[in-house]
């Protein structure tokens, strides 16, 4: 692979991927606009008014034989089917194309063929850097001088990974309740760092006035329609890493329903290019102390709540991107259940005893909701089940030790090493 120059960024001129972009579509009210790199949301419907990148699939040139001859290790391999001009420079960092696991086991144990799908092998360590990495060029398209962000922590680090790759400036919000490590990342990547002393919900808010104040770039995934675009390809991953096959099912953890959005935009462009002949089930997998895309799923009825769970990630009490995660959900016949922090807590110890990936919290809820309907008989032999942890464990390391049992100091000596080994041998 040759080497990337990281004092500039990679040009992809020559692709197609903005000429099959019709529109933006408002969800509430059906309004279109032409596209832009900095409209967010509906004039009319305001910040309820979330977007839709509308294509016109016709004029998409994109072909199994062309992926399959395409060496490019990254999710620019789909770049077709992304809203970028086409000379838009993006970020040299290498985003995509994560490794997918057989676990053998489940098949033997279980009649299910079972694929761990882990995204926290991204360049800042979980699935947020596709959307980072779409956000950043619409930056740059839009000519931006610094972009903002809120975030629980997934976001902002990704956001100021890739920024700093390119040389832009970021002024990121975070609530109080973001771990250390996510923290940490965004400070040695020198973004301008504002710790909001309330829930991830106000400073969402926040952000937004200040993008508006100060004409910065607002990554928001769920005010900024491209990010989800950028989240998508890690569907056409799923299909083209499982033999250009669609699953049965798709298990992910939902916070602001973004990803959730992105896997069903993902797996719909396949369809409307004749790719593949069905969507996937989706099966969102939210905390049982902050589920209120559940009950809104079960009621009818949308009620915000306090994101109240160990998983920091998907602790959004008012799910922005609700309305394209609903229709997710609904468009393929998918279902959102919810598991308590205990269940998440034995997942992370769980999933990389058996499987070796290690995940934050919010990575292994998807595990934890795929163990429940396993246990509950839900998933039927035969089917082809994928897992997508969205974060590495390392984003949360105190909680991975909140689930641990520290080893104490041992004597230096042979006998009393010797003792030591005795115990643990039995």
């Amino acid at each position: 692979m040759a080497i990337v120059d990281m004092n500039t960024m990679k040009s992809m001129k020559g692709m197609k991927g903005m000429k099959g972009m019709m529109c933006m579509k408002c969800m509430k009210c059906g309004k279109e606009f032409p596209p832009a790199p900095d409209r967010y949301v509906c004039d009319s419907c305001g910040i309820d008014g979330i977007l839709d990148i509308i294509y016109d699939y016709k004029k998409i040139r994109f072909t199994r034989k062309g992926l399959e001859d395409d060496r490019d290790p990254s999710m620019w391999r789909y770049r077709p089917l992304l809203p970028l001009m086409d000379d838009t420079k993006v970020s040299p960092l290498q985003v995509g194309w994560t490794p997918m696991y057989k676990l053998s086991s489940y098949g033997r144990e279980h009649g299910i063929n079972v694929l761990l799908k882990d995204d926290g092998r991204n360049p800042t360590a979980s699935l947020k850097d596709r959307a980072s990495a779409v956000a950043v060029a619409k930056a740059v398209e839009a000519g931006a001088t610094a972009i903002c962000a809120a975030s629980t922590g997934n976001a902002a680090s990704s956001l100021a990974g890739f920024s700093a790759s390119i040389g832009m400036k970021t002024f990121i919000f975070v609530p109080k309740r973001a771990p250390k490590a996510k923290i940490a990342q965004l400070l040695v990547y020198g973004a301008n760092t504002i710790v909001v002393d309330d829930s991830y919900d106000r400073a969402f808010e926040i952000s937004v006035e200040v993008s508006k104040k100060y004409n910065f770039y607002n990554r928001n995934c769920a005010y900024n329609p491209y990010c989800v675009e950028g989240k998508k390809t890690v569907a056409y991953e799923i299909w083209e890493q499982n033999e250009f096959q669609v699953p049965d099912r798709v298990y992910v953890s939902i916070g602001d329903g973004c990803i959730t959005s992105g896997i069903y935009k993902g797996f719909f462009d396949l369809l409307q290019l004749g790719l593949i002949d069905r969507l996937p089930r989706i099966i969102a997998v939210q905390a049982a102390g902050c589920n209120p895309v559940e009950v809104a799923m079960r009621t009818g009825v949308f009620t915000p709540q306090n994101g109240n769970t160990i998983a920091d990630s998907i602790a959004v009490g008012i799910p922005r991107n609700r309305l394209k995660a609903m229709r997710a959900l609904k468009e393929t016949k998918g279902d959102c259940i919810s598991v308590t922090d205990d269940a998440i807590k034995q997942g992370l110890v769980t999933m990389p005893r058996q499987t070796g990936v290690f995940g934050e919290p919010a990575g292994v809820t998807s595990f934890a909701g795929f163990c429940k309907q396993l246990a509950e008989g839900a998933i039927k032999k035969g089917e082809t089940v994928v897992i997508l942890i969205t974060g590495n464990g390392l984003k949360d390391i105190e909680s991975a030790i909140s689930v641990c049992r520290l080893p104490s100091p041992v004597a230096p000596d042979f006998p009393s090493i010797e003792k030591h080994m005795r115990t643990l041998l039995g």
